[in-house]
């Protein structure tokens, strides 16, 4: 059985056209490709590429300034953060995300819209292996051919289960029987009808954008598609911590906010998502929305609370509850007519 393609680029000695990262005194990386006869130069001298071809992983090694830098192969969360860029990368900590929230298998059927530099593409292809199938889809040529390289030169060759076109997803998507789709766009809510044609029911929709007004955009265009469960949504921030002796501490720095991510399940054809009974937050809704789950689109008056649920009448006090008329003594407490000691109400009331 031979080894799933890029496999051996991962293990045993250090191979002429393998990607080496160094690391210095600091904890600065520097990334290379092995060639033979080639030098590696630095501020700190240099070093011959042929020291390294042939080694183990976990070789260190000297410049002509008698620096030491260890050598190692890049991790692929390395390798996407220092490849050459056409559009920003998806960060580890979401690709992450992506490949366990949409629970992303070997041999998966993935549908991958906004290719960008290659970072999730890799990820992804990683993931599904040889007998999986990525279908990628750019928008913008020079961005496709920017990632094709990067995937390629992560692989060491052409991957089997990768396609990549050049198009807009919502005029050229026709592919069947998908089992994941991920978005990474400005506009996801414009291909949910294309996206719910291809994914088999129970597949799954992940989507990553940028800003609140995107992500509540997009939400709400699942709900009112009426083909997909309650979408949920997230975000990942990671902290790094310092640990040096007695000094434990978080770093100063921290990856916070990339991007939001949401998923969303395909219900089998023909079926309604099930009617969500939750509260909103008091003005969640205005009196003109009639979105998925409001009193106008559903008659979700009690389970919404759109009008009863939030306590507009009663549990706000809007008439009873604060008072207005009785409780506040507005007419009567505060003696505006009697406690005063005034006459009763003249004509202009």
């Amino acid at each position: 059985m031979s080894e799933p393609t890029g496999a051996a680029r991962r293990r045993g000695p250090f191979q002429v056209g393998d990607q080496v990262q160094l690391t210095d005194p600091k904890g600065r990386h520097y990334t290379f490709t092995l060639e033979s006869g080639k030098n590696f130069h630095t501020h700190k001298g240099s070093f011959p590429h042929d020291e390294l071809i042939g080694a183990p992983e976990g070789t260190v090694v000297r410049t002509t300034g008698n620096v030491a830098y260890l050598a190692l192969r890049p991790l692929l969360p390395d390798y996407v953060l220092s490849m050459p860029r056409g559009a920003a990368v998806v960060y580890p900590k979401d690709a992450g995300q992506i490949l366990a929230m949409a629970d992303i298998f070997p041999g998966a059927r993935v549908v991958e819209a906004g290719v960008g530099s290659g970072s999730l593409s890799t990820f992804l292809l990683r993931a599904i292996g040889d007998q999986g199938m990525l279908h990628s889809y750019e928008r913008r040529a020079d961005f496709a051919e920017i990632a094709a390289q990067n995937v390629e030169r992560y692989f060491g060759a052409p991957h089997p289960a990768w396609r990549l076109t050049v198009g807009d997803l919502q005029d050229n998507l026709s592919d069947t029987d998908v089992d994941r789709v991920i978005l990474d766009m400005l506009a996801p809510w414009e291909c949910l009808e294309p996206v719910s044609k291809a994914l088999v029911p129970g597949g799954i929709l992940c989507a990553y954008v940028a800003t609140t007004t995107q992500l509540a955009r997009t939400v709400e265009a699942i709900r009112e598609h009426g083909t997909f469960n309650e979408p949920s949504a997230w975000e990942t921030m990671v902290r790094t911590w310092h640990v040096e002796g007695l000094a434990v501490r978080p770093d100063h720095r921290m990856i916070g906010h990339t991007g939001f991510l949401l998923t969303a399940r395909r219900l089998a054809d023909g079926v309604e998502p099930p009617m969500r009974r939750r509260r909103p937050a008091k003005g969640a809704y205005g009196e003109d929305y009639v979105g998925w789950g409001t009193a106008k689109d559903s008659g979700a008056a009690g389970d919404t609370g759109a009008a009863k649920g939030t306590g507009a009448a009663k549990d706000a006090g809007a008439a009873k509850g604060t008072g207005t008329a009785k409780d506040a003594g507005v007419a009567t407490d505060t003696g505006t007519a009697k406690d005063t000691g005034q006459d009763a109400p003249s004509g202009d009331a």
